[in-house]
């Protein structure tokens, strides 16, 4: 007997993820039902007749939906990110929902914070903005080489080790700060890695330990003059603190892809009308700050992988439900080619992956 065609519902579906969804689906036997709304109480009927759904990371996914998902039989909700602080867990797993990330290319955020080093080191935002205005002159300040300096890499997650490949082309000293070391890497305390890195850059995930985790006293044991970089999620930063070092000229500038309380700003024009961010409006004041709305993910390759291993993470939750879940892994694997992932996350008592 043949097994039924999995549905997957696909909520806050941006246009060119439902082309690739349409493109995709298919091919893996999967019908999917596409909307751009974000999954809400009102529409968790989309989902009626099929057990996983698809959430994109852009807005908070309440307890009242994952509670409405549960009871119109969701089981499963596979986020299109590799964070997902924007779910509550441990409530999925209460209402009987198992909860999924996906990987995408950990290239697409390495080549974006390997930008971002090189543009602040080179103060590339006031030499532009110069040059747009007809100002040819050089600048005050001569600008550094990543060979001469030293690179603190927070979390060597896959995209955290990505890093540290790019930085080893550059010939930069790279020290590294993780619970759990890879091989190659050089390893040292978070608090020792601040006092000697002249640029430190942000890979890990934002849980309860890691909201903050540069506060205002850890901002200040950093060298003088130096850089930080964020491509991870926004609440790893204190973001009062950090404007204060670089008001103060305590650091020498930043790159942030991410911001606290970034919910409801990025991702929206804002042309014409005050932004809703006071501490965003002071960091793009800043000649040395470089600001980007949550991009350093998005690229074509990227897309595509984060697309199909949805679809793939749905297929593999239905195989693992009907035939166990290793026999059902088997299965789906033979049958598919497969791109590099995440698995489950802590919901549905699934394997924890790495989370970055």
């Amino acid at each position: 007997m043949s097994e039924p065609v999995p549905g997957l519902t696909i909520y806050g579906c941006e246009p060119d993820e439902a082309l690739l969804f349409r493109e995709l689906a298919p091919r893996f036997g999967v019908t999917p039902a596409i909307t751009d709304a974000p999954a809400s109480e009102v529409n968790a009927g989309l989902a009626g007749g099929n057990r996983c759904v698809s959430v994109g990371h852009k807005t908070p996914l309440a307890n009242e939906t994952l509670r409405a998902l549960s009871r119109i039989g969701v089981a499963y909700v596979s986020t299109r990110s590799v964070g997902y602080d924007h779910i509550d867990v441990e409530y999925a797993r209460s209402v009987g929902i198992s909860v999924g990330n996906v990987a995408y290319s950990p290239d697409s955020v390495a080549d974006y914070t390997l930008m971002l080093m090189l543009m602040l080191v080179r103060d590339a935002k006031s030499v532009i903005r110069r040059a747009d205005e007809h100002d040819y002159r050089l600048p005050d300040a001569r600008g550094k080489e990543l060979r001469d300096l030293t690179v603190g890499v927070v979390g060597t997650g896959r995209i955290g080790t990505a890093v540290v490949d790019r930085l080893r082309g550059f010939t930069s000293r790279v020290v590294a700060h993780d619970s759990r070391p890879r091989a190659g890497i050089e390893y040292v305390e978070l608090d020792e890695l601040l006092r000697h890195s002249d640029i430190v850059t942000l890979h890990t995930p934002l849980d309860a330990g890691t909201r903050h985790l540069l506060d205002r006293r850890r901002l200040e044991l950093m060298k003088t003059g130096a850089f930080v970089v964020n491509t991870g999620r926004g609440p790893l930063l204190d973001t009062e603190a950090l404007v204060s070092a670089l008001e103060t000229g305590r650091l020498g500038g930043a790159a942030l892809d991410v911001l606290e309380g970034e919910e409801g700003v990025f991702y929206a024009d804002w042309r014409g009308r005050p932004v809703e961010s006071e501490l965003l409006v002071r960091l793009q004041k800043l000649p040395n700050v470089l600001v980007s709305p949550h991009t350093a993910y998005y690229t074509d390759h990227a897309l595509r992988d984060t697309v199909e291993n949805t679809i793939v993470n749905c297929l593999e939750f239905e195989s693992g439900e009907r035939h166990g879940q290793d026999q059902g892994r088997d299965r789906l694997r033979g049958r598919l080619r497969r791109t590099p992932r995440l698995g489950q996350v802590r919901a549905g008592g699934r394997e924890a992956p790495r989370r970055r």
